[in-house]
């Protein structure tokens, strides 16, 4: 359907005058900023061909609702299911880049309105990396899609991070789950966190971890990061921080090989996965991975 089509389907902009312009970003959805007399929204149109991706568009949507009454999202206006479209208000303000995440004036930020999110009405999905790798590997594997050499030879490495960071019950809270630095837009006042394609409760850590991942924050702003987030020193979120930045980041590749092979979108894929895979295998090859679990097998 053409895209004036498409967006005559709305109750929020049929019959009104509006100006749109494509919004840049959106590997799995195309973004619009649509502009009339009484509205300023973004219309999301999904694409129909993300199954193997596991995204939930229902899901999307609840998830989208419930980040915006905590106040880290913006508002949702209208849902049409029948043809993936997700209306949701739009904030004026500038998008990240991965140079703003590391800066000191916006780490205190970042920790702030993850805070806020994860203090939020829970979602009503879970989100568990290490599922979701099992769930892409399958994928992979059935279909025959492309591998890293190597990659399957850190499943034991994997298992045994796995069950350390699992021993324990973690209490989970509503997490985006996908904090590239593209996701957040400062407004000049606050900043905002878009996107709940992947959204799902989860361990705080690993919104933690997978923004550091994202934006290949140094380990000193890492730390930096957690510790404002818990408003003390905790070595032991550290450690896990770290270990589920790495697992975002052998996960993630699979999603990068997924993509790489069906996706219709103009973009090198597997080039952005392999980076994630290098520096996965950085921290599972390197010598503090011991370390690293130990500490984050300690109480807090």
């Amino acid at each position: 359907m053409a895209l004036d089509a498409l967006l005559d389907t709305l109750e929020c902009l049929r019959g009104q005058p509006r100006q749109v312009a494509r919004l840049e970003g959106g590997l799995t959805n195309t973004n619009y900023r649509v502009t009339t007399p009484v509205r300023d929204v973004v219309v999301r149109v999904s694409s129909k061909d993300d199954s193997l991706l596991a995204i939930d568009r229902d899901a999307e949507e609840a998830n989208s609702r419930a980040a915006a009454v905590s106040g880290a999202a913006p508002q949702v206006v209208e849902y049409v299911p029948e043809h993936s479209l997700l209306v949701v208000a739009y904030v004026p303000g500038r998008t990240f880049t991965s140079a703003d995440i590391g800066t000191a004036a916006n780490l205190p930020r970042l920790a702030a309105v993850c805070r806020q999110l994860h203090a939020g009405p829970r979602f009503v999905t879970d989100f568990d990396m290490f599922e979701v790798q099992h769930r892409y590997l399958a994928t992979v594997l059935e279909h025959g899609f492309k591998l890293p050499d190597g990659y399957l030879d850190w499943e034991p490495v994997i298992e045994r991070i796995r069950g350390v960071l699992t021993a324990e019950q973690v209490r989970t809270v509503p997490c985006n789950n996908d904090l590239l630095a593209a996701n957040v837009i400062d407004d000049g006042s606050r900043l905002w966190l878009i996107d709940y394609e992947y959204a799902g409760n989860n361990d705080p850590c690993f919104e933690l971890g997978n923004l550091a991942s994202e934006s290949s924050l140094s380990v000193s702003d890492l730390t930096t990061l957690v510790t404002t987030y818990f408003g003390r020193e905790v070595p032991a979120k550290v450690a896990r921080t770290r270990l589920l930045g790495a697992m975002a980041q052998y996960g993630w590749m699979l999603w990068a090989s997924i993509s790489a092979a069906t996706s219709p979108v103009d973009f090198d894929f597997w080039t952005w996965g392999m980076d994630k895979y290098d520096r996965a295998v950085e921290t599972l090859a390197g010598d503090e991975l011991d370390a690293l679990l130990s500490a984050a097998h300690r109480p807090d």
